[in-house]
């Protein structure tokens, strides 16, 4: 299969600090694949490489076949990198309909020619709609963003990254502070996602990510302990010495 997104030989320093330690990665196109590790293992600092919010000191990111290393933020989303992330950044005072038509407004390249809240335009209002009833919070697109229950404001957030059409979906814990029956709710929302959008979840929740990944990848002290299925990562013994062993004994 071919890599919608790629690292060879990553690297972050920070001074004498490694955190990213030759990073070689591999996400398949379509794949439900997750990042795990302990606390401090690097496994945000990978993400903020991969989406252009840190620059590495060296190697190489590849997105879609080519080269964006250089790239901005911005460039990267535009080429389909979609992201969440661990502390929601939503409007918390508009509509939940209007977060999710800011982030297709966007995409569309009409932000910055917008009179009226995003959500008043039909196209915008329609495609905004037809997200969050893809996961299940339709009924809820005039409730501020503040007034929702936390596991919904992440499927939000979700919905906002979808708006972006993304062909690669990072979600940055987005389990994080959420109660278990809503943690339910977000796994069922990524597994009714259109089956062409690769996604790599980083998460402590070992059950949502042993119910959700297809493959796994074990990051610790900023390099690849190893990878591969669920099975081979659950009975694995240096991953339940250094992470699985304290999580699911």
């Amino acid at each position: 299969m071919s890599a919608v997104l790629e690292t060879r030989d990553l690297c972050k320093r920070f001074g004498a600090l490694t955190v990213a330690d030759n990073i070689n990665f591999r996400l398949e196109a379509g794949a439900k694949h997750a990042l795990i590790g302990p606390n401090g293992a690097g496994k945000t600092t990978f993400v903020n490489l991969l989406t252009g919010l840190l620059a590495p000191s060296s190697g190489t990111v590849m997105l879609g076949g080519q080269d964006v290393t250089l790239l901005p933020q911005s460039g990267r989303v535009k080429r389909g990198l979609g992201r969440t992330f661990q502390i929601n950044t939503l409007f918390r005072e508009m509509s939940v309909l209007d977060n999710v038509a800011l982030g297709i407004a966007e995409r569309l390249g009409l932000s910055g020619k917008l009179w009226r809240p995003a959500g008043h335009y039909a196209a915008v209002r329609e495609e905004a709609m037809s997200l969050l009833d893809s996961l299940a919070i339709a009924d809820q697109a005039a409730r501020r963003v503040s007034d929702l229950p936390y596991g919904q404001q992440r499927l939000v957030e979700i919905a906002i990254a979808l708006g972006l059409k993304p062909t690669v979906l990072l979600l940055d814990e987005p389990a994080a502070g959420v109660p278990s029956l809503e943690t339910e709710r977000i796994l069922n929302a990524l597994d009714s996602l259109p089956k062409t959008i690769a996604i790599l979840i980083i998460e402590h929740d070992m059950d949502l990510v042993f119910r959700f990944a297809d493959r796994i990848t074990v990051l610790v002290q900023g390099e690849v302990l190893c990878e591969g299925a669920p099975q081979e990562i659950a009975n694995d013994a240096r991953v339940q010495s250094v992470y699985l062993g304290e999580r699911r004994a």
